[in-house]
């Protein structure tokens, strides 16, 4: 890409409402993983016995099925945010290059 055309993508509002969107949209999520991740390894360390209550007559513990859902989790949030690039985030991308290209 020339110059003059980066310049006017840089320029370009909609570009800019783009930057913010998915700059809060993924610090958001990251957060969100940050709080499920440390909070079941603060669980590992700081509640073992809780973690370690079987479930029912069997010999599972607690913590494998929170431990799956923290993996569930981090599937669901990777899902959600590939949703909304396809849908939202390629509109605008798309939108801003035929702007930029005229």
């Amino acid at each position: 890409m020339s110059d003059a055309v980066v310049a006017r993508i840089e320029a370009n509002p909609k570009y800019q409402e783009l930057k913010r969107k998915r700059s809060t949209f993924g610090w958001t999520l990251c957060i969100l993983m940050f709080v499920v991740y440390y909070g079941y390894i603060a669980l590992i360390a700081f509640d073992k016995p809780f973690l370690a209550q079987p479930i029912g007559a069997g010999v599972t513990s607690l913590g494998i099925p929170i431990g799956m859902g923290v993996i569930v989790f981090t599937i669901l949030i990777t899902g959600l945010y590939v949703h909304r690039a396809n849908s939202e985030y390629d509109t605008l991308t798309a939108e801003i290059l035929k702007e930029a290209s005229k």
